[in-house]
């Protein structure tokens, strides 16, 4: 079998409005929010260069452009940095390259299926990843102290053996089960590695094919911009990128890769703190000052 496509293009659905984090977000796009001194975007866009991914497609909105600027040279802070003799290394990671960032406008907010068709010009006719950016994925910490593998490239690597399409998902208690997507999941490839069957989006506990849900990573093969060309609404009156990855189940190989890692949900504000809390105890520079604090706090 021909090795598959290489995974180059990476698609940022980031026009989202950010009302639960209101008035933070009210001039400040969501995906700006630090988590400790490093915005959620920054996060995303790390894991997507850790995996190969070359060129990064934002989807935004009206008040988004910052996200773009995150990324742009900033003359006037660098030439006083550089004055100063501080150096520049910390904002090494927010250099690109002309034309390895792209930005479309989603216009109007039809949902996530909508988002990703918007950057269906510029996918072409290319397998692409998608990241959503508020699902922060951190590798588990190694026995040295080293970090692991990130979400993508674990994804990349299982791509390389299976081609066609993959999902990220993460088992989680039962009960929960109801407030995300759910995978259908076949034969078991690897301890990781599960074909998908079908999906479901936020069933009833008692109807929920399994624990493993959707944790917002995908690599996708470009057919799914064909099936989102004709897709009427689905839940909650949106275009559910959910709904045409089911439609493309069984004709296309379709396979979820258990991440080993952890998930945080900086879609909410509990799960923000929470992962602002514990990357800043896993630092060097803060974490015992941190974890004293936390204790301090709890007395």
């Amino acid at each position: 079998m021909s090795s598959p496509k290489p995974i180059k293009k990476a698609v940022f659905p980031v026009a989202g409005l950010g009302t639960r984090f209101l008035p933070a977000t009210k001039a400040i796009p969501k995906e700006l929010l630090p988590i400790v001194d490093r915005p959620l975007i920054q996060y995303a866009v790390d894991e997507a260069r850790e995996a190969g991914i070359e060129q990064m497609i934002f989807v935004t909105g009206r008040g988004k452009t910052a996200i773009v600027e995150h990324f742009d040279v900033a003359y006037e802070l660098e030439t006083t940095m550089a004055e100063r003799g501080k150096s520049l290394d910390v904002l090494e990671p927010t250099r690109f390259t002309p034309g390895a960032i792209i930005t479309v406008r989603q216009q109007v907010p039809l949902g996530l299926g909508h988002a990703i068709w918007c950057a269906r010009a510029i996918v072409g006719d290319e397998p692409f990843a998608i990241f959503l950016p508020d699902e922060l994925m951190i590798p588990h910490r190694l026995g040295d102290g080293a970090v692991g593998t990130g979400c993508m490239k674990q994804m990349v690597e299982a791509y390389g053996q299976t081609g066609g399409n993959l999902i990220s998902v993460l088992e989680v208690p039962r009960e929960e089960v109801s407030s995300y997507g759910v995978i259908d999941p076949g034969a078991r490839v690897s301890d990781t590695l599960t074909e998908v069957r079908g999906l479901v989006e936020k069933p009833p506990v008692s109807e929920a094919p399994s624990n493993k849900i959707v944790s917002g990573r995908y690599i996708l093969q470009p057919e799914v911009m064909r099936v989102l060309e004709d897709q009427g609404k689905g839940a909650g009156g949106e275009i559910q990128l959910t709904d045409a990855m089911a439609r493309m189940i069984g004709t296309q190989p379709f396979h979820a890769v258990t991440f080993d890692g952890r998930r945080y949900d900086c879609g909410s504000k509990l799960g923000f703190v929470e992962a602002t809390l514990a990357l800043a105890l896993e630092r060097e520079d803060m974490g015992a000052e941190v974890r004293a604090m936390a204790e301090r706090l709890l007395w």
